[in-house]
């Protein structure tokens, strides 16, 4: 069967790869279509420090149940998958959050994944929604964000900052608006918030033009969002979550910032704040994301930049890394 192999930092092409048959108690699956996302890229240019090559990327999957279904998933549903491990015995997995095993293993970054014609699936990882191949594919990169909200509590009424609009801070501004808060999306690129506000953003920042605090204190009328999710992983944007949020406020960190990050740990008493991390997703924010999805809340089609067959995805990541500028998603068709 055809893949997409990662040989090496930026040495990649679809090539001819065994097929071998699922395990006992898996579904096969035939991939439909792949999303690619930031850590592709950085796995591409070498910078993810979690991938080992040879690799076949993939976990924003689309795909079709050809054996192994079930009365509830039978054979030609279509589905997307829950690309993540779990050990079952660490920490994170006996507090019942395997979203953040120890030990996880995501498909196309620890193991291979699914940019290839068939791969086989436990089914229990499988979800099928009423929806379309590509917004099938947009349900795992935004669940991480709406994972992000489940992490902040956010709740109606409620001011919820999320600072960066790309497709994981995307998520979040969903998920903030469908939780019934008022939302503002913070970046520096107009078109990243036109697109955060079909997806439900109340109010928009450009940090080139708009200063930061003044327009947060506006909004929230002197006292500051009850929410910051921060999505970019910058220092300063690492900062300016604890600095902004209210008083008693709960600050979400989704992003990895680069370098140690400084900070004036008075306000993390002084303001008694809640600062939490948010990792990969859990079942029930894939659950709430097709909900969302099937309700036509998400501008699906306006957030893909390009559909392209599997042959053209070394060309695409390859632009992608020099003009990264130029796209929001690129899904690959597999077949």
């Amino acid at each position: 069967m055809k893949a997409l192999i990662l040989e090496r930092p930026r040495d990649i092409a679809v090539r001819e790869v065994q097929a071998t048959g699922p395990a006992a108690c898996e579904a096969l699956l035939q991939v439909r279509l792949v999303g690619l996302c930031g850590t592709d890229l950085n796995s591409f240019r070498g910078r993810n420090p979690l991938v080992s090559y040879p690799r076949i990327p993939g976990h924003e999957i689309a795909a079709t149940i050809v054996s192994g279904g079930s009365a509830t998933l039978p054979d030609g549903a279509n589905v997307t998958v829950y690309p993540y491990s779990q050990c079952g015995a660490c920490a994170a997995c006996l507090r019942g959050r395997p979203n953040a095993c120890q030990h996880n293993q995501t498909l196309g970054v620890q193991r291979d994944g699914a940019l290839r014609e068939f791969i086989s699936v436990a089914p229990n990882k499988l979800f099928p929604a009423r929806l379309e191949l590509q917004e099938l594919c947009l349900v795992e990169p935004l669940s991480v964000g709406f994972h992000a909200a489940a992490r902040g509590e956010v709740r109606p009424g409620e001011i919820a900052v999320v600072i960066g609009c790309g497709g994981v801070g995307l998520g979040a501004v969903a998920a903030c608006a469908f939780r019934g808060a008022e939302t503002v999306a913070v970046d520096v690129d107009d078109h990243k918030l036109e697109i955060a506000k079909l997806a439900g953003a109340t109010h928009c920042i450009n940090t080139e033009r708009q200063e930061l605090h003044a327009s947060l204190q506006e909004i929230a009328q002197g006292r500051g969002p009850d929410v910051v999710i921060e999505a970019i992983g910058l220092p300063q944007t690492f900062r300016a979550a604890v600095e902004e949020v209210a008083f008693t406020g709960r600050v979400v960190y989704i992003g990895y910032a680069k370098e140690p990050v400084s900070y004036e740990t008075r306000l993390f008493v002084q303001k008694e704040l809640d600062i939490r991390g948010s990792r990969n997703a859990l079942p029930e924010d894939f659950r709430e994301v097709i909900r969302m999805l099937e309700q036509g809340r998400f501008p699906a089609r306006e957030t893909i930049t390009t559909v392209a067959p599997l042959e053209k995805g070394p060309e695409l990541l390859s632009d992608w890394d020099a003009t990264p500028a130029r796209y929001s998603k690129i899904m690959l068709q597999v077949s």
